[in-house]
């Protein structure tokens, strides 16, 4: 299962393949970024590269595609909420439970192989200043929020919601309840969406 990522991914990546192949072609499990094919960041172009390099390798593989984690909308809210106005990006997204797709993935390497399998995103699509909002009412903050217009193509094609699969909401987790599980306190308006609701459901922002 290849979950390692950073810089030099395709080199990484290459070493991997050069083991395995001489290791008897294991069956070959790699997690993936949804929209990586749609959306021109350079981390996104490391990752096709990666999927790409593991579909012509000959070895038994498997992808799967998950949209951001919830970590990963913590990380980028906390520095963010250290000023008076918190600047998010105008775009929405569907945060999904780290552990949930950590059970897809071992559900998967102990199958065959099974090429590209359905993406998997999280259970709802919300806009990233309700996310943040949700996160301020979880820390016990007060913070003017403001979502701003990034410039470049790759940003518009994420305010188009690129990186988004409303068709594979199968995570349970919502946003708030892991910030409830984190912090211990309720993340505010919006935050008990219960699991399964419809993808969007809560609106965006």
């Amino acid at each position: 299962m290849h979950c390692a990522t950073g810089r030099g991914d395709a080199a990484a990546a290459g070493n991997l393949l050069g083991a395995a192949e001489r290791a008897g072609r294991p069956h070959l499990v790699y997690i993936s970024i949804v929209g990586i094919d749609r959306v021109s960041l350079g981390y996104y172009k490391s990752k096709l590269e990666v999927e790409r390099q593991i579909e012509s390798s000959g070895l038994p593989w498997t992808v799967l595609r998950a949209t951001q984690f919830h970590e990963l909308v913590l990380r980028i809210c906390e520095p963010l909420a250290r000023v008076p106005v918190m600047l998010v990006p105008a775009m929405s997204m569907q945060p999904v439970a780290a552990a949930e797709v950590a059970a897809r993935l071992s559900e998967l390497a102990s199958g065959p192989p099974a090429g590209r399998v359905p993406d998997m995103g999280g259970p709802e699509v919300r806009g990233f200043g309700e996310l943040a909002r949700m996160y301020l009412n979880a820390r016990g903050r007060r913070r003017a929020v403001l979502p701003v217009r990034l410039p470049g193509a790759a940003f518009a094609r994420l305010r188009r919601g690129a990186n988004l699969v409303p068709d594979h909401a199968t995570g349970r987790i919502t946003f708030g309840q892991f910030l409830a599980g984190r912090f211990g306190t309720a993340a505010g308006p919006g935050q008990g969406t219960a699991p399964g609701q419809a993808p969007g459901a809560a609106g965006r922002s």
